[in-house]
């Protein structure tokens, strides 16, 4: 079977495919019509976020059998019609969900201790203690949106810290030890934290909207280490201006380009200067998951994933 990995990932990757048989080949730099020309060759490709997988790239992958996204969505790729094809599609939660949890847990507390804004104020040149005075995590209720590998793994950090951990999810039965399941209505009565781990689908796309920020019952604070577009950015602006939303975490935004590896090419949306330049908000560049040992784990569980689907099969 032979492979063509389409973004350059951890060595490993390749180099355990190669040894249990595969053939692999790498293409970094040909644009997504120069790769519709040579992938009916193929038996399998590796992606991260490069380009869409849409019905004009898979009708021309002919011989396809599988698709491995290294990360943890797949909504780069059209699945209902892959899947209509017998493709089969591996994606890896399970490699970055201990990265995830632990950065949203570190813009939390980031938050709630004015880390960014003391730091800035201090390498300034000033001393300004009670401006800086934080809150503490404890005796506050932590709401989780999304119980999946994401939402668990941000649970289970938040054990040790005396806070409530409630969760609201589609699936029912999610809850755990670590989060209490709860319905939307009990969830936006309660909470003085909200964290986003959802995927991005036609569900939760601009789901964080000013008419649901206007459900909960008292100011939260908000993380986003999910998608950008789950989010109406002016919506997030405007609570945070009115003191409905206390603060952001944000490790995506709206303005993301498919790819997550820029923003947008033109001048700088009105919404993204006031984050920019807001004291309660804490932004990074959509690396929640994107640690040095993610990167071995995230190649690592599509290796696994390949090899159960095919490593007994004549190569």
């Amino acid at each position: 079977m032979k492979i063509l990995h389409l973004d350059q990932n951890h060595t490993l990757l390749i180099e355990q495919l190669q040894e249990l048989g595969f053939v692999n080949h790498e293409n970094y730099t040909d644009n997504k019509s120069e790769i519709e020309t040579i992938i009916h060759d193929y038996d399998g490709i590796v992606i991260r976020s490069r380009f869409q997988v849409d019905k004009v790239f898979l009708d021309a992958a002919s011989n396809l059998k599988f698709i491995a996204r290294v990360g943890a969505g797949l909504e780069s790729i059209d699945c209902d019609y892959a899947l209509s094809k017998n493709i089969k599609l591996f994606s890896a939660p399970e490699g970055n969900r201990n990265a995830v949890g632990e950065h949203a847990l570190g813009m939390l507390l980031s938050l709630f201790n004015k880390l960014n804004s003391a730091n800035q104020s201090v390498k300034a040149g000033n001393w300004l203690r009670e401006a800086h005075r934080g809150v503490e995590l404890e005796g506050k209720t932590v709401g989780i949106i999304g119980y999946g590998n994401m939402g668990k793994a941000f649970a289970k950090k938040l054990q040790g810290f005396d806070c409530e951990v409630l969760c609201y999810d589609i699936k029912e039965s999610v809850g755990d030890a670590f989060a209490k399941q709860v319905s939307l209505q009990d969830f936006q009565e309660k909470i003085d934290v909200l964290s986003l781990h959802t995927p991005w689908t036609e569900l939760t796309n601009r789901m964080i909207s000013e008419p649901f920020i206007n459900q909960f019952a008292k100011p939260f604070w908000f993380i986003n280490t999910a998608r950008g577009k789950s989010v109406v950015t002016s919506d997030l602006v405007k609570a945070l201006k009115e003191e409905k939303i206390l603060g952001a975490g944000l490790d995506v935004l709206e303005y993301e380009k498919l790819s997550f590896e820029s923003l947008f090419d033109t001048e700088t949306p009105t919404d993204l200067v006031y984050l920019l330049t807001a004291n309660n908000v804490l932004l990074s560049p959509h690396v929640a998951g994107w640690t040095v040992e993610s990167k071995a784990k995230l190649a690592q569980t599509i290796v696994k994933k390949i090899k159960s689907a095919f490593g007994n099969q004549k190569l």
